[in-house]
C-alpha cells in the first residue's frame, strides 16, 4: 500500500514538473517579447489567408481553441510552433491501375478524386501526410472496388462505382480530417485483343 502511494506521488510530481517548466518558459519568452518591442512584433504577429487555417502547438501540446484563422493571430517565439493548412478543394488524378476483374479480364482504370480538409487539427495531429495518405487510399480503393466487378459492370455502372468509392474513402479519411467531395471514373482501357473480339461480336 505504501509502495503504491509512493508511485502515485512520483507520478503526480512528474505530471506537475512539465507544467511548471512550461509556465516558466512561456513567462520568459513573453518577457523577451516585451523588452524587444517593437521589433518582436515581426516574430509574434502572423497572418493566414481566407482559405488557410493555422494549427498551433505550444511546447509540443496542441493549443486550445482550435485552429486559428483566417486573419491575424499571435504566437510566442521559442514556445509556439504552427503549421498552415490549405482548406481549398484539391484534385488528384489516380494513375491507371491494372485490375483483374471478377471475370478474369485485365483492365486499366484511372479516376479523379476531389477532396479538401474539413478539420485542420485532425489533418495535422492525426496523420503525417493527409494529402499523400488520401491519395494512396484512393488508388487502393479503386483496385478493391473494381476487383469485385465484371468488365460489363465496370463499363456500365460508373456512377454506382464512383458512389461506392466515395463512401469508402469518406469512412477512411474522416479520422484524418479530410472530406472526399466527389469521385469520377475517368477511363477504362481493355486489352487490344479483347477490343477486337468485342468489335467482331458487335
Amino acid at each position: 500500500m505504501a509502495h503504491s502511494d509512493k508511485d502515485s506521488q512520483e507520478k503526480q510530481a512528474c505530471e506537475e514538473g512539465p507544467g511548471i517548466c512550461a509556465m516558466m518558459l512561456t513567462i520568459f519568452s513573453l518577457f523577451l517579447i516585451v523588452i524587444s518591442l517593437p521589433l518582436s512584433l515581426f516574430c509574434v504577429v502572423k497572418v493566414v489567408q481566407e482559405y488557410e487555417r493555422a494549427v498551433i502547438f505550444r511546447l509540443g501540446h496542441l493549443l486550445t481553441g482550435g485552429a486559428r484563422g483566417p486573419g491575424v493571430f499571435f504566437v510566442i517565439p521559442c514556445v509556439d510552433v504552427y503549421e498552415k493548412v490549405d482548406m481549398r478543394s484539391q484534385t488528384y488524378e489516380i494513375p491507371p491501375q491494372e485490375i483483374l476483374t471478377k471475370d478474369s479480364v485485365t483492365v486499366f482504370v484511372n479516376a479523379i478524386m476531389y477532396y479538401k480538409v474539413a478539420n485542420a487539427i485532425h489533418a495535422v495531429a492525426n496523420v503525417d501526410d493527409y494529402s499523400g495518405s488520401a491519395r494512396l487510399l484512393a488508388a487502393t480503393t479503386l483496385r478493391n472496388v473494381l476487383g469485385t466487378l465484371t468488365l460489363g459492370d465496370i463499363l456500365c455502372q460508373r456512377e454506382s462505382i464512383a458512389k461506392e468509392m466515395k463512401e469508402t474513402l469518406d469512412e477512411g479519411t474522416e479520422p484524418w480530417g479530410v472530406m472526399v467531395e466527389r469521385v469520377e471514373v475517368k477511363d477504362v482501357r481493355v486489352p487490344e485483343q479483347l477490343q477486337r473480339a468485342m468489335a467482331a461480336e458487335a
